[in-house]
């Protein structure tokens, strides 16, 4: 495992001057690199104009594809870059061929808006949502979820890290169950990319989508989605244009090969370019090496909180991550906020609404979200722990 230089990686992350940053999960801190490439292809933009700036960036932009392929364990042309995470997993999903009668499997840590988008179509195409309990540790159970399958059952629908805790589900072994059950299985990996090392393989997962702005330390307005090619022919997009589909006649068309289906024509082509340059940093380094650390230092800070008066530590699960949940006694979540704000602390703040079958079965109303980094340090957790005995 490479051993991270922590002085190099806060360098090269100029804000680590004068922020603590405690919200990677909302977005995570550019490193130098990343900013640069982002930079460099808007100048590029501003000098020769979009269309001669991207023909020239090629080489580049074919480098999202390898990267992402190399960090998943996939094959590039089972890669599509997609604006964010959502309309990832949306172009994915609204593309399934689901039926009235079909049953869709979840977990109650499903993201708001994926649940959203299945009470949607389970509302316009008649399919039923099954939600597949917790085990004694707040994760999803998978004997439990196993023994829910009905021959009417096509997916499984989950999220590897929930927004609103520091929860890894057991993909891998969801990923065993809807193998032997030959089941298609969609995994949200918006929380997990860029902490967690993802090997498609390893977890059995068909579809995969993430960001770029969080963990994987990329811009905003960047997404990635992850389609197993045999799948590719059995999905049918929901958009379609010149990219993802070539007009062949006048009443036909057919499907551009590979994931770039899921694609547009349309992109921010520097966000592209500049998530490619962040993935590759993030391989430098070695997802081991992050993962170890991230949660090394989650832990740390844990058992920190354990010890202050009136704090209670929310996070569910056996495995756990970067993010860290709590509430303290006396101080609402917002205000608690808004107070570690004001000493240059950021940390952010989810509420039952984004989380109805958690949160709100739980009776929070919202928790204060604090989320680490590599780049992260002890020192930095102990002036957050003095900010919070406040």
């Amino acid at each position: 495992m490479n051993m991270i230089d922590i002085e190099k990686i806060r360098a090269e992350t100029p804000a680590c001057e004068n922020i603590i940053h405690f919200n990677n999960a909302g977005a995570a801190l550019m490193p130098e690199p990343v900013f640069a490439a982002l930079i460099s292809h808007l100048e590029l933009e501003r000098d020769i104009g979009g269309y001669a700036a991207a023909e020239r960036a090629s080489e580049e932009l074919h480098a999202f594809y390898t990267e992402f392929a190399a960090l998943l364990n996939a094959e590039p042309d089972e890669i599509a870059y997609v604006e964010n995470a959502t309309r990832a997993w949306d172009m994915a999903f609204y593309g399934l061929q689901l039926q009235a009668g079909d049953r869709v499997l979840t977990h109650a840590s499903e993201y708001a808006s994926n649940f959203l988008a299945l009470l949607q179509q389970s509302k316009r195409l008649g399919f039923a949502i099954d939600v597949a309990p917790s085990d004694a540790s707040g994760q999803l159970d998978v004997a439990a979820m196993e023994a829910m399958i009905t021959p009417r059952t096509r997916l499984i629908a989950i999220t590897h890290v929930p927004s609103q805790g520091g929860l890894v589900n057991p993909a891998a072994a969801v990923g065993a169950v809807a193998r032997k059950h030959n089941l298609v299985y969609l995994l949200d990996a918006c929380q997990s990319a860029g902490q967690i090392d993802l090997d498609v393989q390893e977890i059995g997962c068909q579809i995969l989508a993430g960001t770029g702005r969080k963990f994987l330390r990329g811009p905003r307005g960047t997404g990635f989605l992850y389609v197993a090619k045999h799948l590719h022919n059995d999905i049918e997009p929901p958009f379609i244009d010149l990219h993802s589909a070539e007009w062949t006649g006048l009443d036909s068309y057919e499907w551009a090969p590979g994931a770039r289906r899921f694609e547009t024509w349309e992109s921010f082509v520097a966000g592209k370019i500049s998530l490619a340059r962040a993935v590759r940093y993030a391989r430098e380094i070695g997802l081991p090496a992050i993962q170890q650390r991230v949660t090394d230092l989650a832990a740390s800070l844990r058992r920190e909180l354990a010890d202050v008066p009136g704090i209670t530590v929310r996070d569910l699960g056996k495995q756990l991550c970067g993010t860290v949940t709590l509430t303290k006694d006396g101080e609402p979540p917002d205000e608690l906020a808004r107070r570690l704000e004001g000493q240059g602390i950021n940390v952010s703040v989810t509420g039952a609404p984004y989380a109805v079958l958690d949160l709100g079965a739980r009776g929070l109303d919202a928790v204060l979200r604090a989320s680490v980094h590599y780049y992260n340090t002890d020192n930095e957790i102990d002036r957050f722990i003095e900010v919070i005995r406040g």
